[in-house]
């Protein structure tokens, strides 16, 4: 429950750190805004305050065209719902958006029926899943016509509405306004024109941000032809499902946004590569909560105010860094990135990119797991991480195995376990980083244990207890320390 006069002395402050943890509808206007809006701080009498974008816009509010609500970080129910409405709206936007699945089959994946389902989401959201689904639809359609030239047609269909007429209905009933007029009052130079083949959009978050810190972790673990990583970018190849194409990131700092620039060829799943993206680079983040949080223990407050803003790395395509995590077990970070550019020239599909350095796309768990022993032994790899890599791939491919943001960590840390060759040091990992586990600990790892004194695993597992619900992030504190 938000206390309204805590809200407002939030809203007077225009404090960035503020910007998504809640939003303001004025009375007097019918707009609802972000704390950050530049406009004038309406009476306290005229306000209502939401926890979410949704809420506000079922009550009636329609978004500032200043502030943009739809920029705002972690304006995503995964900031404030509860961790089963955080899943099932994470399994929301991949089944409806991406898969075309309806509610009762994303029900089934949580055992819990279509009508539970719709409580938890308005209990959590203060809206049934259909108005979450139409409002994320709507500020992402939002955000193409204001951000970029894409035709009015691909938008809607970007979006994930089945038609141009329903999307032209939606638009107009929330906004009163048509998209076309959108468009035509954009700032023009909020538009972007990279050429026919490209667009780009903004992914704001929470300042501050360790770009550089981001992109020195992601460098030392760049997959060549699939990855490339430059000082200030990182570019790779995509492919999601039946669509490919390459994307190039880069900071704004000034905006407190990275600026995704993708390819045409993506626009049909925008809003799963978007959110992918988002995990990547752990947009989401409240870095003032964990700070604060850990700051408190002397084992970690140097390194902590000594890299403000650092995140966990996330993974944009779970089984690739499964994969790559299985080759990092007792070698040295360039030992495992080296052999994992060979499987992806042994594996990976040729594409063709206006950059040298992209030319493959990852190999696929289909490809790898119909390959024989003896073609992954071939590339360096010893036999028994071969045969764990084979059973990853088959269990994925299967669906017996998922690694996606959304889904219980401890879950799937019992079914990684469980296959030859996967320690807990591995799991974890990977819940780190595919599954973005806050609170994973890989205590086995001997640069965590070495930082912390030179302690066993199980001391350092005691050592970490204060650390919770961060422990990820204390985890690339100290590694960044080293």
């Amino acid at each position: 429950m938000i206390d309204d006069h805590i809200a407002y002395q939030a809203l007077k402050s225009h404090d960035s750190r503020f910007d998504g943890v809640f939003f303001v509808g004025v009375a007097s206007t019918g707009i609802y805004c972000r704390p950050i809006c530049p406009a004038k701080t309406p009476k306290l009498e005229n306000c209502r305050f939401f926890a979410s974008a949704e809420a506000a816009e079922k009550a009636g509010f329609r978004p500032c065209l200043r502030c943009r609500p739809e920029l705002a970080p972690g304006m995503a129910p995964v900031d404030h719902a509860h961790r089963i409405a955080h899943q099932i709206v994470q399994r929301m936007n991949e089944g409806l958006v991406e898969d075309g699945r309806g509610l009762e089959e994303i029900a089934a994946h949580f055992e819990i029926s279509s009508r539970q389902l719709r409580r938890i989401v308005q209990k959590e959201l203060g809206v049934s899943p259909i108005e979450l689904i139409q409002t994320r639809r709507l500020l992402l359609a939002k955000q193409l016509l204001t951000e970029t030239k894409l035709p009015i047609t691909e938008i809607a269909f970007s979006s994930g509405f089945s038609s141009l007429r329903r999307f032209n209905a939606a638009f107009s009933a929330h906004y009163r306004m048509s998209p076309t007029r959108l468009r035509k009052d954009a700032v023009e130079d909020q538009m972007t024109a990279n050429g026919s083949q490209t667009s780009t959009l903004q992914l704001s978050y929470r300042p501050p941000y360790d770009w550089q810190g981001m992109l020195a972790f992601l460098s030392a673990r760049t997959i060549k032809e699939v990855e490339h990583v430059t000082e200030d970018s990182y570019l790779r190849t995509i492919r999601m499902g039946k669509h490919t194409g390459w994307i190039r990131i880069t900071h704004a700092p000034e905006r407190h946004a990275l600026m995704v620039e993708f390819t045409h060829s993506l626009t049909p799943v925008l809003p799963s590569l978007l959110g992918r993206l988002r995990n990547l680079f752990d947009l989401s983040a409240r870095p003032d909560l964990i700070t604060a949080h850990l700051v408190k223990d002397p084992l970690l407050a140097d390194h902590v105010l000594k890299h403000p803003g650092l995140r966990v790395p996330g993974a944009f395509d779970g089984f690739e860094m499964a994969i790559r995590a299985i080759l990092g077990q007792q070698i040295t970070v360039k030992a495992a990135t080296t052999i994992a550019c060979r499987m992806a020239m042994a594996f990976g599909e040729k594409i063709e990119t206006p950059f040298p350095e992209l030319t493959r796309l990852s190999p696929r768990a289909e490809e790898i797991g119909k390959a024989s022993l003896d073609q992954i032994a071939s590339l360096g790899i010893v036999s028994a991480r071969s045969k764990c890599i084979i059973a990853l791939a088959q269990a994925y491919q299967a669906g017996n195995l998922i690694l996606k943001s959304g889904f219980d960590p401890e879950d799937a840390i019992r079914h990684l376990v469980a296959l030859p060759g996967i320690g807990q040091w591995t799991a974890h990992y990977i819940a780190m980083r595919a599954l973005r586990w806050p609170d994973a600990f890989p205590k086995e790892d001997i640069a965590i244990r070495k930082s912390l004194g030179g302690v066993t695993s199980k001391q350092a597992e005691v050592l970490s207890q204060p650390w919770r619900p961060w422990r990820s992030y204390a985890v690339l504190y100290l590694w960044r320390g080293l």
